[in-house]
């Protein structure tokens, strides 16, 4: 068992963990590729229990309550989308949530209310050339360096998480795009490299499916020379707006 703490910092909803985040913290436990499911908003600032299980998959527990699940996998894509730096950072004023309506305006990843070097400030937007992907720069800060000197695993699954939650709310077909509240469900992901901050990378995501409230996308990270660094798969819940604030269960 392995205590772990999601400190406030690293909030998606104002009370609770950013999902992309506890899924990488948990992931480190896991060899090799990874997938974990949420199964209850991760509480901030509050000791919890990294528990393995006897059949080899891993509990991220709140006393009794079991927050999230994880276990090994194998993630392939059948197409991963590219772009280059200059798309990326032109596809960010593209971005469909502007400042003054996001959501979630304190949110880690793509929260605009954060300030640099303190959230991660990924707001993706369409690529031109494409209907529905999805396309912004990141230049990882050195707060986010792990023991290793590079940015620590967890800050890849989070920079790869709130991009393709905007790609799931674009529809494939018209290119169109909604504001339907949407909690990460579950996340998969495979690191192949890691940069060091500083390394200017580009994130590009794009929907890959709608059945019910569910919403799938997937997402790639490279960096500047266009080098395959991660790339994830995610499912999304379409949710009530008091339900993505956490405001009731």
């Amino acid at each position: 068992m392995t205590g772990i703490i999601i400190d406030k910092r690293f909030c998606g909803p104002p009370n609770s963990g950013n999902g992309g985040y506890v899924c990488g913290r948990l992931a480190r436990h896991i060899p090799g590729d990874g997938e974990v499911t949420l199964r209850a908003p991760p509480p901030l600032d509050k000791p919890l229990a990294a528990v393995a299980t006897d059949d080899g998959t891993w509990e991220l527990r709140d006393g009794a309550k079991v927050v999230a699940t994880g276990r090994a996998t194998s993630v392939e894509l059948t197409r991963v989308e590219t772009a280059t730096l200059q798309e990326a950072r032109a596809a960010e004023l593209l971005t469909p949530v502007k400042p003054h309506e996001h959501p979630l305006p304190n949110c880690f990843v793509c929260g605009p209310a954060r300030a640099k070097g303190d959230g991660l400030r990924i707001f993706a937007g369409p690529l031109g050339r494409h209907n529905a992907v999805l396309a912004a720069s990141w230049t990882p800060a050195a707060n986010l360096t792990a023991e290793d000197g590079l940015v620590a695993p967890e800050f890849l699954w989070s920079a790869l998480d709130c991009p393709t939650g905007f790609a799931c709310n674009c529809d494939q077909q018209s290119a169109t795009f909604d504001k339907t509240p949407l909690l990460l469900g579950r996340m998969s992901a495979r690191i192949e490299a890691r940069p060091r901050p500083g390394d200017r990378c580009v994130i590009t995501a794009w929907p890959t499916g709608r059945d019910g409230r569910k919403r799938t996308a997937e997402a790639a990270l490279h960096d500047e020379a266009g080098k395959l660094l991660a790339v994830a798969r995610t499912t999304w819940i379409a949710v009530e707006r008091e339900v993505q604030l956490g405001r009731t269960s």
